[in-house]
């Protein structure tokens, strides 16, 4: 393959507030072939006690951050609460959760940008995400914080649990583990969670919303049927989704009231467990490097091309952005 064929990788650190999770660690870059085409920001891995030197040891670049946003592609995990989007130059990819679908905002950058974008959260193999081991740590990070915020133990609680994906088997390992009584919810029993909502004092969404979706599944007038101090945790984050009087929250600002019940919302509590979180991820990660730089995609990324050189592909972009959305002057 000639060289002037390859694409080069920029890896860079996410600057949200308290993400530390990266996307490639040094145990899995040694079975690529193309080492010398990642470029490292320099201290990528300083917060898991990664040194620039174990990255430069086995062929990788180590630049400043300026050099790895200039490279053909861009890896970042919260690529889609990134600030350097504006600044990158037409023909460049992004590669990373990017929840365009989500986000007018992003939609006008990449198109008017004229970038191309891969997200992880639509890459799936045999029917099972591709970055699994994220979702459930999603669920497990997401009800040991909201509990410790909420002052109690979950074997004091009684729960409901809607969903039964990875994320929900995260939450349920933890809830299970730590004596909570659970009641687990599918979707296609909504109608039954709505009828029996008012008996927890816990309830949990884990469900994957369909954004083209205009109900809900807990609306606000909903919450004052509920025990007074019920916390929701909606580990999907999805605004005005399954969850009404859901806005997505920081790790900084993490929860928040309305009507009596408690929200929990961070959208990102994978990086509480930042260390096990950046395994899962590099692992997954590297199966793809050597075929982005090859620019060979093959069916797992081809279907989770959502943006190709400004041009919207993912036509659930256009359908989820033309919703009404929820007033976020709740929070």
């Amino acid at each position: 393959m000639l060289r002037e064929k390859l694409k080069s990788i920029g890896f860079v650190n996410s600057y949200k507030d308290g993400e530390k999770r990266i996307a490639l660690l040094p145990k899995d870059i040694a079975q690529l072939r193309h080492k010398e085409l990642l470029f490292f920001e320099k201290n990528y891995g300083s917060d898991l006690s990664i040194s620039d030197t174990e990255y430069a040891a086995l062929g990788c670049q180590i630049v400043s951050r300026e050099i790895a946003l200039q490279q053909d592609i861009i890896c970042d995990p919260k690529i889609g609460d990134s600030t350097f989007l504006k600044d990158l130059r037409a023909g460049q990819t992004l590669f990373g959760w990017i929840h365009a679908v989500q986000s007018k905002e992003i939609t006008n950058i990449l198109v008017e940008n004229k970038l191309s974008a891969y997200a992880w959260e639509d890459m799936y193999e045999d029917n099972r995400h591709c970055y699994w081991r994220s979702n459930e740590l999603a669920g497990e990070a997401a009800v040991m914080h909201a509990y410790q915020l909420h002052g109690m133990m979950p074997y004091d609680t009684k729960v409901a649990l809607i969903g039964r994906g990875n994320t929900a088997k995260g939450a349920l390992r933890i809830l299970i583990g730590l004596g909570a009584n659970v009641k687990v919810f599918n979707r296609r029993q909504e109608t039954l969670f709505r009828k029996e909502m008012a008996e927890f004092d816990v309830i949990v969404n884990a469900l994957l919303w369909d954004t083209t979706r205009t109900d809900h599944i807990v609306y606000r007038a909903d919450l004052k049927t509920l025990k007074p101090g019920t916390m929701i945790i909606d580990v999907s984050c999805d605004e005005n989704g399954a969850i009404e009087s859901t806005v997505p929250t920081s790790l900084k600002h993490p929860i928040y009231e309305v009507d009596g019940v408690v929200h929990y919302a961070v959208d990102h509590t994978p990086t509480i467990f930042y260390r096990s979180a950046s395994s899962a991820i590099s692992h997954e990660t590297a199966k793809y490097i050597d075929g982005l730089i090859e620019n060979r995609p093959n069916v797992v990324l081809a279907d989770a091309l959502i943006i190709e050189e400004g041009r919207i592909i993912d036509e659930r972009i256009n359908e989820y952005q033309n919703k009404p959305h929820f007033d976020s002057s709740l929070k």
